[in-house]
């Protein structure tokens, strides 16, 4: 395959990676439940958004809802903070029910905060008075006091004066974070909150917006298509597709281990290896490997046809001649630090190999392509 599906749904079959599969909640952190979804579904007309979804989070952690555009992350963000209702199901926010078959709890009564793509700073206000509007007295000196020790915490404590027009993205973020953070609420929301930003300062941010959350000991759900991003910032990643939750998990835990095929496509550079599995090995277009290779897979497989998943630092290419190459490069991607090769074996699959910088081939170069993975690889029922 030459490129991976990030839109098709693909249901986690039983046996895929066995052993392995885990409920959203079995990895959940002890802490407190403050945030609860349960069979939270949400249809405008014939059309289904999001689809009998559960999900915990618990006090002091970040959990972000990943997936493509249109998946449904932004409307079930937009549920919690009640700018959208649900159709069925429940949300509970600190232990009370504020969305399901009763009337729903205004947004301005929920607890919760929301960080905008746009920051939607008042620029008729100064950075202070930005930070302390959600105050229930903002002239108080509790509230005085409360916006000086936000500042501070996000790093902006000369900047009350100023008018937010003045500040950069990164800094308008921060007062935005802050004004956020001033009524105590009991949930964040981030929708997409490093969108607006150049690559650079995203990268920047994204560390220092986890740092005032953990310092702050903030619950938080965000929102994002990024991988990167996600990955680097989260607790716990929840991946959403065509509206549905495909894993939830560490983010370790779900990059190594996903539990379906959309999960593997859409973290990383995924390939899939077909092979076939027999009494003794896993036998494959680049050699034949030791059962062990694969995780959970029990017995009675033997003569069963898979689809093993291999990212680019699973393979290395070697130099070969014609009639003794597996397949032949195809396409190369310079990173800087390095090169992935794309290269399609003779069986018509294309894999991916990272190889250093210094390291290189051109395209049509004949390969041999070896399975270096020190570590158990996902598997799924050949298609």
């Amino acid at each position: 395959m030459h490129e991976n599906p990030t839109s098709t749904t693909d249901a986690a079959p039983a046996d895929a990676v066995a052993g392995r599969r885990a409920s959203p909640t079995d990895r959940s952190p002890t802490a407190d439940p403050v945030l609860e979804l349960s069979g939270v579904g949400k249809r405008y007309g014939s059309e289904t958004a999001v689809s009998d979804l559960d999900l915990l989070v618990h006090e002091g952690e970040l959990v972000t809802l990943l997936g493509p555009s249109g998946c449904g992350k932004t409307t079930t963000l937009r549920m919690i903070a009640g700018l959208e209702s649900v159709t069925e199901g429940t949300i509970e926010v600190g232990g009370t029910v504020v969305a399901g078959d009763g009337p729903q709890t205004p947004p301005e009564e929920r607890d919760v905060g929301l960080v905008f793509q746009e920051f939607a700073l008042f620029p008729h206000l100064t950075v202070a008075e930005n930070v302390a509007f959600g105050l229930e007295d903002p002239d108080s000196p509790e509230a005085e006091a409360r916006v000086d020790d936000l500042l501070d915490l996000v790093g902006l404590s000369e900047y009350g004066d100023r008018s937010p027009e003045d500040l950069s993205g990164g800094q308008r973020q921060r007062v935005a974070l802050a004004r956020s953070l001033a009524p105590e609420p009991d949930v964040l929301l981030l929708d997409e909150p490093f969108s607006n930003l150049d690559v650079r300062l995203r990268v920047r941010m994204r560390e220092e917006v986890k740092r005032i959350l953990d310092e702050a000991n903030v619950t938080a759900v965000s929102v994002t298509h990024d991988q990167e991003e996600a990955l680097s910032i989260s607790d716990r990643i929840a991946v959403v597709n065509d509206g549905r939750l495909e894993q939830v998990g560490p983010p370790e835990e779900v990059f190594e281990n996903p539990t379906s095929r959309f999960v593997a496509s859409f973290l990383g550079q995924a390939s899939f290896l077909p092979a076939e599995v027999t009494a003794d090995a896993v036998e494959t277009s680049v050699g034949s490997y030791d059962r062990d290779l694969l995780a959970g897979l029990g017995d009675g497989y033997a003569g069963s046809r898979v689809d093993v998943l291999v990212r680019p630092d699973d393979l290395r290419a070697e130099p070969a001649a014609a009639g003794d190459a597996d397949g032949t490069v195809v396409r190369r991607q310079y990173t800087g630090p390095s090169f992935v090769y794309h290269v399609e074996l003779d069986d018509g699959t294309v894999v991916r190999c990272l190889h250093n910088h210094t390291e290189e081939f051109e395209v049509g170069d004949p390969v041999t392509v070896t399975l270096v993975a020190d570590h158990e690889l996902a598997w799924y029922p050949a298609r």
